[in-house]
């Protein structure tokens, strides 16, 4: 059978066959599948501390976003326009296992946002013998940017995005004489957190697939700015799908950031684009 990867930085690259390959990829998965695991339980065995202080953060009155960002209305003269009322959420479980399993999911969620650089990392393991030695220079600092791009977009989505999100969601009333009252269920608003979180953490990666698309050929910074009133409402629908409220508020705090993530992906393409073409030009002088 056809060898598809070559094994091994050194002179003696042993060809893999198909099987190997799978071999190679299944331990891959194994060991991301353990250090989630490991993760996990230790989030398990602290579960009540990370729900108090990690998971419950955005709808917590006190929350740190909460004063930072009445602290920034008032710097910025804007009045009380960005001081959130506080939050009044009570959370039900509707079932005896409900907390039981809400816990479980913490733990797994938590388990592979925080090794996710390690899941990369392994990932670019089981790439990077199909690559050159050429293309292998131009992959420096790859873990590094990946990662970098993901737990900033978490931390946006945990810091900004959330709070405004279960602020209105939670003060949003469709009647005026208080004939309902919203009590979310634990798994809805783990739902919502989750979707938030991931959501944001892959959307913020724009610079990056830039890059890797421009490196293989297949964008230039060209067509990024062609398409770049095309981008806008694509953005537009992914800010609607990441955040659960159909305000427009959490909406426009999701497009900005996007938006200009795009224009730093034309930026690096256009970067990328100049290097490759002084690359070939020398090849050919």
């Amino acid at each position: 059978m056809a060898s598809l990867f070559t094994r091994g930085g050194d002179d003696s690259k042993a060809e893999m066959s198909f099987v190997d390959h799978l071999e190679a990829l299944r331990w891959h998965i194994i060991r991301c599948v353990i250090v989630i695991l490991v993760l996990a339980v230790i989030i398990f065995l602290n579960i009540k501390w990370v729900f108090d202080n990690v998971i419950a953060g955005p709808i917590n009155p006190s929350f740190w976003s909460y004063t930072a960002f009445c602290e920034f209305s008032h710097w910025a003269h804007l009045g009380e326009a960005l001081c959130l009322p506080p939050v009044k959420v009570e959370m039900q479980t509707t079932t005896f296992g409900g907390q039981f399993l809400s816990s479980f999911t913490i733990a797994f969620v938590g388990g592979f946002l925080l090794s996710f650089p390690y899941i990369f990392w392994e990932f670019w393991r089981f790439v990077r013998p199909a690559l050159k030695e050429k293309e292998l220079k131009n992959t420096r600092f790859a873990i590094f940017w990946v990662s970098f791009f993901f737990f900033t977009g978490i931390a946006f989505g945990y810091f900004i995005l959330a709070p405004f999100t279960f602020n209105f969601l939670s003060s949003f009333e469709i009647s005026d004489i208080n004939l309902m009252v919203a009590r979310p269920t634990l798994a809805d608003y783990l739902d919502n957190l989750t979707n938030i979180l991931i959501g944001c953490g892959l959307a913020f990666e724009l610079p990056v697939l830039a890059f890797v698309l421009t490196k293989i050929g297949l964008v230039t910074p060209a067509f990024l700015r062609r398409t770049r009133k095309y981008a806008i409402i694509v953005i537009l629908v992914v800010a609607a799908f990441i955040t659960p409220s159909p305000d427009w508020v959490s909406q426009t705090l999701v497009f900005i950031p996007l938006f200009t993530l795009y224009e730093l992906g034309v930026l690096v393409s256009s970067r990328v684009y100049k290097d490759e073409q002084k690359k070939e030009k020398e090849e050919w002088s």
